[in-house]
C-alpha cells in the first residue's frame, strides 16, 4: 500500500499562508543580505559595485598600502572629507606617531567623523577612543583576520543552512519538477555554501581565489531562486481559478516559465559539475602546494 503524496497545490490556505510568509520573509532577508554585501564588500575598492578587486581587498588585502588608507579609499570613504582622509593617511605614511595623532588635530578628525560608530558600544569593530586601536589598523593591510574568518564562517554555516532546510522542505512537496531535479536543487545551495566559505579561507592565502566566492555565490542565489519561483507558482497559481484558470493564457505562461527555470537549473548543474568542481579541485591541489612552498 503506497503512502498518499503532499503536494503545495492541494495544501490547505493556512499552510500555504504559513509557507508563502515565510518564503516571502526570507526572500527579503535575501534581498538586504545583497545589498549589505554592496555597501561592504563592494565599496572595498572605492567603487559602488561587487568586483573581484572588492574581493581580494576584504579577504587578501590590498597589500600596497595600510587598513586605515584601504578603508579610507575604499567602504568608508563618504564618512570624511577628501582633505580630512588626505590628512589621516600623510598622518600615517609619516609614521602613525602618537604626538602627531595630536598636534596635527587627527584625534579631533577620527572624533567628529568615526567614533560615532567606533566606540566602545560598537560591537565587532575597533574603539576608535583607544589609540592604540588605531595605530593598529596602520599596518600594512592583510585583509580578514583568521579570527573574524572564523567568526564569520560558523554563523553563516549554521544560519543559512536552516534557511535552505526550510526552503528545501517546502520545495520537496512540488510536482513541477522530477525527484532527480529536485533533489539537484535541494543539494545546491549546501554544495555551494561549502564552497563560499571554502573560498573565502583560500582567498585570504592567496587573490587567485576570489573568483571562487563570485561563482559560490551566484550558485546559491540560483538555486534559492528556482525554488522559490517553483513553490510560490505551485501553491497559488496551479489549479487556482482565483488567480489562473485552467489551460488559461497565464497557465501556459507559467508551464514557460517553469520550463525555462528547469533548463536553468540543468545548466547550473551541468555547469558546476563539468566547470566548477573541477576547478574547485584544481584550486585546492594548487592552495596546497602553495601552502607547503610557504612552509619550506
Amino acid at each position: 500500500m503506497s503512502n498518499p503524496k503532499i503536494t503545495l497545490s492541494e495544501l490547505d490556505i493556512p499552510l500555504k499562508v504559513l509557507f508563502t510568509g515565510y518564503l516571502t520573509t526570507v526572500a527579503i532577508g535575501y534581498l538586504f543580505a545583497l545589498i549589505q554585501i554592496l555597501f561592504t564588500h563592494g565599496m572595498a575598492d572605492g567603487k559602488f559595485g561587487l568586483s573581484l578587486d572588492d574581493i581580494v581587498y576584504s579577504y587578501y588585502g590590498n597589500r600596497s598600502g595600510t587598513v586605515l588608507e584601504t578603508k579610507l579609499n575604499g567602504s568608508m570613504k563618504d564618512k570624511a572629507t577628501e582633505k580630512e582622509r588626505f590628512a589621516i593617511m600623510q598622518w600615517v605614511r609619516d609614521g602613525a606617531d602618537e604626538q602627531a595623532f595630536t598636534n596635527q588635530k587627527i584625534a579631533k578628525i577620527i572624533e567628529n567623523k568615526c567614533e560615532m560608530c567606533h566606540n566602545s558600544g560598537a560591537s565587532g569593530i575597533p574603539d576608535f577612543a583607544e589609540f592604540e586601536n588605531i595605530k593598529a589598523l596602520t599596518k600594512e593591510d592583510e585583509g580578514a583576520t583568521f579570527t573574524s574568518l572564523t567568526r564569520v564562517s560558523h554563523i553563516h554555516l549554521f544560519g543559512i543552512s536552516f534557511i535552505f532546510m526550510f526552503v528545501g522542505i517546502i520545495f520537496s512537496f512540488s510536482t513541477t519538477a522530477s525527484t532527480q531535479y529536485k533533489s539537484i536543487a535541494i543539494g545546491m545551495p549546501y554544495a555551494f555554501l561549502i564552497i563560499d566559505i571554502l573560498s573565502w579561507w583560500l582567498t585570504k592565502l592567496s587573490p587567485m581565489f576570489a573568483s571562487l566566492i563570485m561563482l559560490a555565490g551566484a550558485g546559491m542565489g540560483a538555486s534559492f531562486a528556482f525554488m522559490w519561483v517553483i513553490s510560490i507558482k505551485e501553491m497559488w497559481f496551479i489549479n487556482n481559478p482565483w488567480f489562473c484558470a485552467p489551460d488559461s493564457r497565464c497557465q501556459r505562461t507559467l508551464k514557460i516559465i517553469s520550463g525555462v527555470s528547469l533548463n536553468s537549473l540543468a545548466f547550473i548543474a551541468k555547469k558546476a559539475r563539468t566547470e566548477l568542481f573541477p576547478k574547485l579541485l584544481s584550486l585546492l591541489k594548487n592552495a596546497v602546494h602553495w601552502f607547503f612552498n610557504k612552509m619550506k
